[in-house]
C-alpha cells in the first residue's frame, strides 16, 4: 500500500483504494491509502505547528528546494508521464508534456520565492514612513480533480510553499499515483517536517475536514460546479480564504474568413484531444453559415482519421475516459443530443479494444442550438457540437450566453473581429487563432461567471491568493 506522507513521515492507513487503468481495467496500479479522520487531524495540526516557522523560513533554501523539485520531474518527465497516462487516460505524449509541465511550474516559483515585492510609501502625516508586505496566509488545504493529475496539484503546491504556505492536498481518488510520486520527490527536497502533507483520502472525510476546520487559513479547489459552490459556502461561512475553479462551456467561434486548416486544428485539439476532459475544451463550436458545410466536412475527415485506444499505444490520439460513471454520462448526453433534435454527424458509440476499457468514439453533432442541453452543461467528454451562426454579431452574443466564463476562443483572418472579441468575450482567457485547451504556465489562469471564484491561479497572479497583505506604518 503507499502510503500518506503527514509530518514528514510515511503513514500507514486502516484501508486502502485500488487505482486501476482505464486504458486496461485488469490492470492494477497499485493500492492507496484512504485517510480516516483522525489521520486527517494529525496531518492539519502538523501543518498548524509548522505555519510559523517555515512563514519566517529564508527565502533561498525555499527557492533551493523548490529548484530541486522541479529538476527531479523534468528528469523524470517520461517515467512519471507514463504513470499519469496509465492512471488518467490521456495519451503518453499528452503525459509526459503534463509532466513537464508542473516540472517547469516548480522552476518557475523557485525564482518567484527571491522575488515577492512590496511598498515602501511616504505617509500623508509628517515623519511616517508606510511599508506594505506580503505574507503567507499559513495553512493551505488543497483538493485537486482528477483531470490533469500532476500539473493542477503542481500549480497549487508550488506557489503555496514558495509564499510560506504550509499545504495540505487531497488528490482526486480516481489518481492518487501521480501525486504520490510528486510527493515522494517533495519528501527529499529538505523541507521540514509538516511543511507538506499528503492525505489521500475521500472528499466526504478528508476533504470535509479541511472545509471545517480553523487551522486550514485557506482552500484551494479544482473541481465541478456543483462541487466547488459547496466548498465555497463552507469556506466562507468560517471566513477562509478560497479560491475554486470549477467547469465551462468554452465557445469557439469560426468566421467565415477564417483559414479553414487552423478552423479544424483548433477545432478538434481543443475539443477532443486529451478525451475532451479539460474544463477549457471548446465543446461549442459556432460557425458561420458561409463556412460552416465545409468546416463541417473537414472536422468529420479530421476525426475519422483519429486513433481511439489505450493511452500508451504507439500512435494513439485519444485515449479512453476516466472511468465507468465518467463514460455512462458521456453516452447519458449523447443520448439528450439525439432527443433534443441534434444530428450525430460522427461517433457516439462505445469502442471495443484489446483490452478492457473505457474507450469512446469522439462524437461530433451539427444542427444544434444553444438552448439545447448539450449546448449549456458541461460533459467533460469527447463530444462536440457545432451551432450555426448568421454573423460575427450573432457569433459573440451565442459565445457569451452561457453561465461559464473559462475560456472563449475565436478563429479568424480578420483583426477588426479579433480585437473587438478580445476585449468583448466575456471569459477569463481568450484565444485568437489557436485553441481554447493549452496554456502557458508563467501567466494567469482562471474565468469568470460559474467558472471561477476568488483570484487567479498561476504566474506571479498567484500571490494574491497564496499571501495577505500588511500595511505598517512607522514613525521616524
Amino acid at each position: 500500500m503507499k502510503q500518506n506522507y503527514i509530518n514528514g513521515a510515511w503513514v500507514d492507513a486502516a484501508s486502502s483504494s485500488a487505482n486501476i487503468n482505464p486504458s486496461n481495467t485488469n490492470d492494477i496500479i497499485g493500492h492507496y491509502a484512504q485517510a480516516d479522520a483522525q489521520q486527517t487531524e494529525l496531518a492539519i495540526a502538523a501543518a498548524a505547528a509548522a505555519a510559523p516557522g517555515w512563514a519566517l523560513s529564508n527565502i533561498q533554501m525555499r527557492a533551493d528546494a523548490l529548484d530541486k523539485i522541479g529538476s527531479e520531474i523534468l528528469a523524470r518527465k517520461e517515467e512519471l508521464g507514463t504513470l499519469l497516462s496509465r492512471e488518467e487516460g490521456k495519451t503518453r505524449p499528452e503525459g509526459i508534456g503534463e509532466v513537464a509541465r508542473a516540472g517547469a511550474i516548480f522552476k518557475f516559483f523557485a525564482q518567484e520565492c527571491l522575488r515577492l515585492r512590496g511598498d515602501k510609501l511616504p505617509s500623508v502625516r509628517p515623519n511616517v514612513d508606510v511599508e506594505v508586505t506580503r505574507e503567507p496566509v499559513g495553512v493551505v488545504g488543497i483538493i485537486a480533480p482528477w483531470n490533469f493529475p500532476i500539473a493542477i496539484p503542481s500549480w497549487k503546491i508550488a506557489p503555496a510553499l514558495a509564499y510560506g504556505n504550509c499545504v495540505l492536498i487531497k488528490p482526486a481518488e480516481l489518481v492518487p499515483a501521480s501525486v504520490w510520486a510528486l510527493t515522494e520527490i517533495i519528501s527529499r527536497a529538505g523541507l521540514p517536517p509538516g511543511v507538506f502533507n499528503l492525505v489521500m483520502g475521500r472528499g466526504s472525510v478528508v476533504g470535509q475536514a479541511f472545509l471545517h476546520d480553523r487551522r486550514v487559513n485557506a482552500i484551494s479547489f479544482t473541481g465541478s460546479a456543483a462541487t466547488g459552490a459547496k466548498v465555497a459556502l463552507a469556506a466562507i461561512g468560517r471566513m477562509a480564504k478560497v479560491q475554486i475553479e470549477m467547469g465551462g462551456k468554452n465557445p469557439l467561434i469560426v468566421l467565415n474568413d477564417a483559414d479553414l486548416a487552423t478552423a479544424v486544428n483548433c477545432a478538434v485539439q481543443g475539443s477532443f484531444f486529451s478525451t475532451g476532459q479539460r474544463c477549457t475544451a471548446s465543446s461549442r463550436l459556432i460557425v458561420e453559415k458561409g463556412i460552416y458545410p465545409a468546416f463541417v466536412a473537414a472536422v468529420k475527415e479530421k476525426l475519422a482519421a483519429l486513433t481511439v485506444g489505450d493511452a500508451l499505444g504507439a500512435g494513439i490520439d485519444i485515449g479512453p475516459v476516466v472511468d465507468q460513471s465518467q463514460l455512462d454520462q458521456d453516452m447519458a448526453y449523447i443520448g439528450i443530443g439525439r432527443e433534443e433534435g441534434a444530428t450525430l454527424a460522427f461517433g457516439g458509440e462505445r469502442i471495443e479494444c484489446a483490452t478492457p476499457g473505457f474507450f469512446l468514439r469522439p462524437t461530433l453533432f451539427t444542427d444544434c442550438s444553444n438552448d439545447m442541453r448539450i449546448s449549456r452543461e458541461e460533459i467533460f467528454g469527447p463530444v462536440g457540437m457545432v451551432i450555426p451562426a448568421d454573423s460575427y454579431e450573432h457569433a459573440l452574443a451565442l459565445a457569451n450566453d452561457t453561465e461559464f466564463g473559462l475560456a472563449s476562443g475565436i478563429v479568424t483572418t480578420s483583426l477588426k473581429y479579433a480585437t473587438h472579441f478580445k476585449r468583448h468575450a466575456e471569459a477569463g482567457m481568450v484565444m485568437v487563432n489557436v485553441p481554447t485547451a493549452g496554456v502557458d504556465y508563467h501567466v494567469p489562469f482562471g474565468g469568470r461567471k460559474g467558472s471561477s471564484y476568488g483570484s487567479r491561479e498561476q504566474g506571479t497572479y498567484a500571490a494574491e491568493f497564496f499571501t495577505t497583505v500588511k500595511t505598517a506604518y512607522c514613525g521616524v
